[in-house]
């Protein structure tokens, strides 16, 4: 079963292209979405990125929790469910 990250302390730099390639290397993505404002279209910082399995998950947290990327500390954790 795929399981969610959140991604957080995303430089305004960075593009999903990274983040999917970074994640790439713990594992099968199956979506990586870079969130962005409506208004502007600058992103806000934080993106969701998709595992195959909560294997891979794991070893996303682990690889890349605290990595630097952009000259800004990834904060990777387990995506909280959203709220209606």
């Amino acid at each position: 079963m795929a399981t969610k990250l959140y991604v957080g302390n995303l430089s305004q730099n960075t593009t999903e292209g990274q983040i999917l390639d970074l994640f790439k290397q713990s594992g099968n993505v199956v979506s990586c979405v870079l969130i962005k404002d409506k208004g502007t279209g600058n992103s806000k910082g934080f993106a969701f990125v998709e595992m195959g399995s909560e294997a891979e998950a794991s070893k996303a947290m682990a690889d890349h929790n605290g990595k630097e990327l952009d000259g800004r500390a990834l904060k990777v954790n387990v995506a909280k469910p959203r709220k209606e």
